[in-house]
C-alpha cells in the first residue's frame, strides 16, 4: 500500500477548494473536471485520481475578495489504477474511509493576482487533521465553461496518511503534489 495514496485526498481537497470560483448559479461540471495527485514510491512517480468530488462556489470576478468555495472529496473514490492498490487506500493506516469518508476544503480568502491568476487560502481537512493551505490557481474561459487549474504541494504525514510502518518516507515520500482542473458553469465574464 502506498502512503502517498492517503495524501491524494488531501491534495484533492486543496485543489478543489482553490479552484472553486462561482456565483449564484455557479456549478462544478464533474465530467469535465479532474483532481489528481502525484507522489513518489521508492523514487518512482505514481499518479492517482479522485473519482468523486463536489464544490459549492460563489465567485465574483469584479470583487474576488468576496468569493467563497467549499469543496468535498469522497476519499474512498481514490484510485491509483490498480485494484490491489486501490483496495489498500481505504484502510485505517492510509485514508481510514470508514471513520473519515470525506476530505474538505473551505476558503477563508480569495485574492486576485492579475492575468487570470488567483490565490485561495483556506482550511484543508483530511483524516481528522486540519491545516491552513494556500492554493494558486489560474482561471480561463472558453464559451460558457470556466476552467480553474492549478497544483500545490502537501505533506502526507501532516494528515496522518500512511501510519505505522508507512510513516517511513524512504518507501513513500512525504511530498505529494495535488493537481486539478475544475470545469465550472455559470461563472460571469472574467
Amino acid at each position: 500500500m502506498k502512503l502517498s495514496s492517503l495524501l491524494f485526498p488531501l491534495a484533492a481537497t486543496f485543489l478543489a477548494a482553490t479552484a472553486v470560483p462561482a456565483a449564484a448559479q455557479q456549478k462544478l461540471v464533474p465530467a469535465q473536471s479532474d483532481i489528481g495527485f502525484v507522489f513518489k514510491q521508492m523514487g518512482v512517480p505514481v499518479e492517482g485520481h479522485f473519482k468523486k468530488f463536489d464544490a459549492q462556489i460563489s465567485f465574483d470576478a469584479a470583487k474576488p475578495a468576496t468569493s467563497k468555495v467549499a469543496f468535498t472529496v469522497d476519499i474512498a473514490s481514490a484510485t491509483l489504477g490498480a485494484p490491489e492498490t486501490d483496495a489498500e487506500l481505504p484502510k485505517a493506516v492510509w485514508f481510514n474511509t470508514a471513520k473519515f469518508p470525506q476530505a474538505t476544503f473551505a476558503s477563508s480568502s480569495f485574492k486576485a493576482l492579475g492575468g487570470g491568476k488567483y490565490e485561495v487560502a483556506g482550511k484543508l481537512s483530511v483524516k481528522g487533521q486540519s491545516r491552513d493551505v494556500v492554493v494558486p490557481l489560474t482561471m480561463t474561459q472558453t464559451g460558457a465553461v470556466t476552467n480553474a487549474t492549478g497544483a500545490f504541494p502537501i505533506k502526507r504525514l501532516a494528515f496522518k496518511i500512511g501510519e505505522n510502518e508507512w510513516a517511513d518516507t524512504s518507501m513513500v515520500a512525504d511530498d505529494v503534489q495535488v493537481k486539478f482542473k475544475l470545469a465550472l458553469s455559470g461563472v460571469g465574464k472574467l
